[in-house]
């Protein structure tokens, strides 16, 4: 079965040339150039992958990304922008990307950001096959169920994100030992670059908010090593 490409991009010069290219090397795509249709088409197509740009009319790419998370937790998400701002690197993975590419960009680049891209999605899914537990997992007065990206508390269920069960899930696999900063950054980012060191950052402080009615848990920062989830 061929990959497929949910591809959205307004320039029509270079969609042609990416959708063109991607075809070549035998990548289904399906290219969208409005923002509005975006969510239509990726019902209809159900893509392997997203490549989203994030400059769009009328909604741009951290919206879509937030809707396709909505949708479909585990999509890989690819953002291609021209931004270099810090900040918009950190908001495009704190909306749920997976990916960053600054325009302009060679096919080859894009290409191989999609087959690892790719590659890291089918290795968290087979490892989240084989150690998954479908029952909760007890932690305080806290149940967390990460088949059903939930985290329940006195009858109050809290949904969690995909990137927040992924990050939680590693903790409790580690349960009162040491996990290391650059193996979080690994599994769940793919790579232990500066942008996505500091997103992991935000997300320990959500995770932290999480757990603030029991103090017999606490996820304590090692630093300069990485973190312990002590409980």
């Amino acid at each position: 079965m061929s990959t497929k490409i949910l591809y959205v991009e307004d320039e029509p010069f270079l969609g042609k040339i990416v959708k063109e290219s991607l075809e070549s090397r035998g990548f289904e795509v399906c290219m969208v150039a409005d923002g509005r249709e975006v969510i239509t088409q990726f019902k209809s197509f159900r893509p392997t992958i997203c490549v989203l740009d994030i400059m769009l009319p009328y909604r741009d790419g951290y919206a879509l990304a937030q809707d396709i998370r909505q949708l479909q937790p585990d999509m890989p998400i690819i953002f291609l922008t021209a931004k270099t701002q810090t900040e918009d690197v950190l908001k495009g993975f704190q909306v749920g990307g997976n990916d960053f590419i600054r325009k302009p960009f060679s096919m080859e680049e894009l290409i191989v950001r999609i087959q690892n891209l790719l590659f890291l999605t089918q290795q968290k899914a087979a490892s989240s096959a084989a150690s998954t537990p479908s029952q909760a997992i007890a932690l305080g007065q806290y149940q967390f169920l990460p088949h059903r990206y939930e985290l329940h508390q006195a009858g109050n269920v809290r949904k969690l994100s995909h990137r927040e069960t992924e990050l939680l899930s590693i903790l409790t696999e580690n349960l009162n030992f040491t996990v290391q900063r650059r193996d979080i950054l690994l599994r769940v980012w793919g790579d232990d670059s500066f942008f996505n060191s500091r997103n992991l950052d935000v997300y320990i402080t959500r995770l932290r908010d999480y757990f603030r009615d029991d103090s017999t848990l606490e996820i304590i920062t090692l630093k300069g090593v990485g973190y312990l989830f002590k409980a």
